[in-house]
Parts: structure tokens; C-alpha cells; sequence
């Protein structure tokens, strides 16, 4: 693997590191509503290690593996989350509708950022393009998502395979979760960037994603 860091690394290590926001998020949100969560922390680091630390990509990358580097930070942000959801809902089953205004709020940040850094998206595609901004579907050789339609009034894609469900079964949980929050991230992140497009799903066994104007 090369040892030059490119400005894809940097961009999947920022997706990254929203992630762990939100893993970060859900762990303030338990504490709020006063759940002990240090036992559980000490468990869900033990088998996933502790979340990226605060620190240039550069300074702690392995630049001999660069690639396996980021895919095992994605694997344990992923695994993490899986566990901290599965878990808190064991403790308490009505934290989903605090979870999902966790997301949701999340989204809304993320656009703001977006709105300031890059300006107002006027397209389905420049919105879809700013969604993978921010969203973890894996590595970008994965190619989770196929566009099936693209035009000015509507974007639309679907996903060719589910690469979240590994790390939901590894902790019994559940990885329809996964995609419920994220889609109300997604679809605040899609209101605030720009209202005049709607984020919308449909699930027939594949799913099909839309951005409609």
C-alpha cells in the first residue's frame, strides 16, 4: 500500500469521525437518563477498542496499510454502534425515540456544516454527493449504492447489498435499528440542506432510496 495519504483518506477518515459522534451522542444520552454505562463502556472497548483519537490523521495512521487502517476503524466504529444501541435498548426499549432525535439532530449539524463549508446543493445529485459526505456505507471500493435515475427533479438508487447487518448479528441486535436512525438522520440532513427535496424510502426486500423534488 502506498504510504501517500489523499485527499480520499481524509474524506473517509471525516466520515469517520461523524460516526463516532454519533457513538459519542448515544453514550451522553444514556448517562442523561441514568444509566451506568461505565461497565459497559469497558465491555464494548474490550472487544472494539476505543473510538479514533483526537488527533491529525496523519499522526496515527499505519501509513505501510493505509486501506486496512481505515477499514478496521470502520469495522470498529460500526461494531460499537451496533452494540451500544442493541444494549441500551435491553436497558430501556423507549430510548429509540430519544436515539432517533439524537440522529435527527445530528443531520441537521451536518448539513449546517455542509451549507457553510461547500454552500447550498440546487440538485438531487449534488445533495446525493453531500450525503456521502458524511455517510459510512464501507470502503469506496465497496460500492454499497447504484444509481438507477438521475435527473433534475429526482435522484434515485438503490443499495446492492447490506454491509451494516455483519456487525448488528455479531451483537444480536437488530439491523433494521441501523437503517431506522440513520434514515431520520438522513432525512433532517436532507430538509436542512435544502427543503426543496425530499429524502424518501421504499422496501420491497431491496431498498430504493429517493431524493425527490
Amino acid at each position: 500500500m502506498s504510504l501517500f495519504l489523499g485527499k480520499i483518506h481524509y474524506w473517509l477518515f471525516n466520515k469517520i469521525e461523524w460516526f463516532e459522534g454519533l457513538e459519542e451522542s448515544l453514550v451522553k444520552l444514556a448517562e442523561q437518563k441514568g444509566i451506568d454505562i461505565e461497565d459497559l463502556r469497558n465491555e464494548i472497548y474490550a472487544k472494539y477498542g476505543a473510538p479514533v483519537e483526537d488527533r491529525p490523521l496523519e499522526d496515527m495512521i499505519d501509513t505501510g496499510n493505509i486501506h486496512g487502517w481505515l477499514q478496521g476503524k470502520i469495522s470498529a466504529a460500526e461494531s460499537r454502534q451496533a452494540a451500544w444501541v442493541t444494549k441500551l435498548l435491553e436497558r430501556d426499549s423507549l430510548l429509540i425515540n430519544d436515539m432517533i432525535q439524537v440522529f435527527s439532530e445530528q443531520g441537521k449539524i451536518a448539513a449546517e456544516e455542509y451549507k457553510t463549508e461547500k454552500g447550498l446543493p440546487q440538485t438531487p445529485a449534488e445533495i446525493y454527493t453531500a450525503m456521502n459526505d458524511y455517510i459510512l456505507e464501507g470502503m469506496p471500493c465497496d460500492r454499497v449504492n447504484e444509481v438507477t435515475a438521475n435527473s433534475e427533479e429526482r435522484i434515485e438508487w438503490v443499495a446492492t447489498q447490506c454491509i451494516h447487518h455483519q456487525y448488528w448479528d455479531r451483537e444480536n441486535g437488530d439491523v433494521g435499528l441501523f437503517y431506522r436512525l440513520r434514515d431520520n438522520w438522513l432525512k433532517e440532513f436532507v430538509k436542512e440542506l435544502n427543503s426543496n427535496f425530499e429524502y424518501k424510502i421504499t422496501d420491497n426486500g431491496t431498498r430504493i432510496i429517493k431524493l425527490v423534488g
